[in-house]
């Protein structure tokens, strides 16, 4: 059964220049091990390859059941050089929570 990412974890995103950082925590423990397996850095990378991204690297936090996604080149040139109305990327976050994981 596929879900909406959002309805396992919760996210918080932020910049740095053309660089953003997406913290994702799992709101049950338990789930941490489905979304290890379902949210990669090719998958992360393919959703934002839109506006730009290069890379994508996951640092995973298991004890906290989070992990933490720095997405290159995906701001347009970030706050001071993008013309859209979002250069920090902080709602870029609810992009990647639309992501669909399917459920066992």
């Amino acid at each position: 059964m596929s879900t909406p990412l959002h309805a396992l974890a919760h996210a918080r995103a932020g910049d740095k220049g053309n660089r953003l950082n997406i913290a994702l925590v799992a709101h049950r423990a338990g789930d941490w091990p489905l979304l290890a397996a379902q949210v990669t850095e090719a998958k992360v990378l393919a959703l934002f390859a839109h506006r730009g991204a290069t890379s994508v690297r996951r640092f995973d936090l298991p004890g906290l059941g989070a992990f933490n996604f720095v997405i290159e080149d995906v701001l347009q040139g970030g706050v001071n050089g993008a013309l859209n109305l979002d250069g920090h990327g902080k709602t870029l976050s609810f992009l990647l929570l639309q992501m669909p994981v399917e459920r066992g």
